[in-house]
């Protein structure tokens, strides 16, 4: 955390500043953007090195208000990258720095957010406003910082990127509602289907060939399933519209199979700080999150937030307690990734096409925010647990699938967008009991309004 400036020492800096900009701009090589240039950057995921603090967020940079800002730690290097989302020709890049500036810097592109090109670079840098003729292609855009110019970090109003290419669509905006954001998520409750020695994942078309399944969700899913076959099939879940398949390894107490009873619950929330730049799935993605082989500290560290087993006052642990009080069940959640690689609905591993925020953010190779799935699963067990296991093995080699195959892409559009994107804890139809006055996604019926 930087230090606190006083206001006799921001309106100096600001007078400073002031002054320094003018001596900037008059000393630039201004030029005028290209009629055929645009702003490329606006409202573009950015990341950063590091965030000053929570109201200095790298999206501060790139979202056109001239009010808000991002600001680092008071450390070197440094640095801010805005993704474009595809390809692009770069001709200008504006830095509106705040009091605390770069002195040396440079602006660079890449074309996959891990090799990078210089198109300018400076050590007498003086703040204020610079516009930077430059010349270079790529996704990425970034300032690097190497020597800051004050005591304190780098800090930018504005960050902007001009020239031609780019995403072509529109980002999703950030929300203007006024109500606090505690929750961004929705309930899909699914209840049990089957049980069954199958993968149509890791083994498509090979019935029985994997250790033992619980199925919800979709009520056809076998070794066989395809995108079609989901899509014509029926679902167990509370909302019509989500066919998707779910599965996990079954829980044993001894040689006896526990079945797990009523609806169980898997989130979709957001796994990114920017929550309403989540995008919905696209129809046919799958993968499988978690591993059979991981160890009990792999399993406990796991990126994302895992919350491992549960069960009456027990919590917090690793593998299925020795033993829960009578009359409680174990629980297990577990987060998935929630990065795409934007590109891949599978990959041979099932896991590279998908990857965790780093930072709240996601990274370069998976550019795309989608759902992050939280599966909580209820198995009735209680008393002496000392033999229990998963059909995978120990506790720790929890693990689940998804096949994402809901029936209407509106229908999730619109349950991200209400619930996801605009910061509400919502039922399976989309309605937060806490917020009333926010309404609900889909009708009574599950339907679009």
């Amino acid at each position: 955390m930087q230090p606190s400036r006083s206001p006799s020492m921001l309106r100096l800096g600001l007078i400073a500043s002031t002054l320094v900009a003018m001596v900037v701009v008059s000393l630039a090589l201004i030029g005028p953007v290209s009629a055929v240039d645009s702003l490329l950057s606006q409202g573009r995921p950015a990341s950063a090195s590091s965030v000053e603090g929570g109201g200095y967020s790298p999206s501060a940079a790139v979202d056109g208000d001239p009010g808000t800002r991002w600001s680092s730690a008071a450390a070197d290097p440094q640095w801010l990258q805005v993704d474009l989302g595809g390809t692009a020709t770069i001709s200008q890049v504006v830095l509106s720095w705040e009091g605390a500036y770069g002195k040396a810097f440079k602006i660079q592109t890449s074309a996959d957010g891990s090799s990078w090109a210089d198109v300018y670079s400076t050590t007498t840098g003086g703040g204020g406003t610079q516009t930077l003729n430059v010349s270079g292609t790529g996704r990425y855009v970034r300032m690097y910082g190497t020597a800051r110019g004050t005591g304190y970090g780098y800090s930018l109003w504005e960050f902007k990127v001009y020239g031609s290419g780019g995403s072509g669509t529109t980002p999703r905006p950030k929300p203007t509602f006024t109500d606090e954001v505690t929750h961004h998520e929705f309930q899909a409750n699914c209840s049990w289907t089957a049980n069954k020695p199958d993968d149509p994942i890791v083994y498509p078309g090979m019935p029985g060939a994997s250790h033992m399944h619980t199925f919800v969700g979709n009520t056809t899913t076998n070794a066989g399933s395809t995108l079609s076959s989901l899509l014509a099939g029926g679902t167990s879940c509370t909302n019509p519209h989500d066919k998707s398949a779910y599965w996990f390894p079954s829980f044993y107490k001894g040689d006896q199979l526990i079945q797990p009873v009523g609806d169980q619950v898997i989130y979709y929330k957001s796994g990114i700080l920017e929550y309403w730049r989540v995008v919905p799935f696209p129809q046919g993605l799958r993968y499988v999150a978690g591993s059979t082989t991981a160890t009990q500290d792999q399993f406990r560290t796991a990126p994302g937030a895992v919350e491992g087993f549960e069960c009456g006052n027990v919590s917090n642990v690793w593998d299925i307690p020795a033993s829960c009080a009578a009359g409680t069940q174990v629980n297990v959640r577990y987060q998935a990734p929630s990065c795409w690689d934007g590109v891949h609905l599978d990959s041979a591993d099932h896991k590279s096409h998908m990857a965790y925020p780093a930072g709240g953010y996601c990274p370069s190779s998976h550019p795309v925010a989608v759902p992050m799935l939280e599966f909580k699963i209820a198995f009735p067990a209680d008393g002496d647990l000392s033999q229990a296991r998963l059909s995978s093995g120990r506790g720790y080699s929890w693990h689940y699938d998804f096949f994402n195959a809901w029936d209407n892409p509106a229908i999730l559009d619109k349950l991200v967008t209400h619930c996801i994107n605009g910061g509400l804890q919502c039922n399976p139809r989309g309605y937060d009991l806490y917020k009333p006055h926010r309404g609900a996604a889909l009708t009574e019926n599950y339907e679009l309004p």
